[in-house]
């Protein structure tokens, strides 16, 4: 497991800002469709040693049609922090392929939030 948490400040303007908890500076990146789209910018809270601030611009590339999933990692291990789904195009209330995308992606978090919950209390 890593030592890595991410926790989403906001999304506004095509910019994800969120809080990076780590030992040390880490690369972090967006992937959409296999590939990667942006890296992000870390900066140090100067309140919080062990914690950064990162800045993420998501390219026009990801606004479509349908459901897109930019999912946000560490680099270096492809360690998944954190995803962002966007949704666009034809009524999409109806689209059951978009609702199960989604449910999938909710359930990636929470099996994350679960193995690092079961670490956590197997650790002490």
């Amino acid at each position: 497991m890593t030592d890595l948490s991410l926790t989403r400040v906001r999304l506004q303007g095509g910019r994800y800002e969120a809080l990076l908890d780590a030992a040390a500076p880490t690369a972090i990146e967006a992937v959409h469709d296999g590939k990667v789209i942006a890296v992000a910018r870390l900066s140090p809270e100067d309140s919080a040693p062990g914690r950064f601030r990162v800045a993420l611009d998501l390219p026009a590339i990801v606004i479509g049609e349908g459901v897109q999933i930019v999912t946000i990692r560490a680099a270096q291990s492809g360690h998944v922090l954190d995803r962002v789904t966007l949704m666009s195009g034809d009524p999409l209330d109806e689209d059951i392929r978009a609702e199960l995308a989604l449910l999938r992606d909710e359930l990636e978090l929470l099996k994350h939030a679960f193995r690092r919950h079961c670490a956590d209390t197997t650790g002490r």
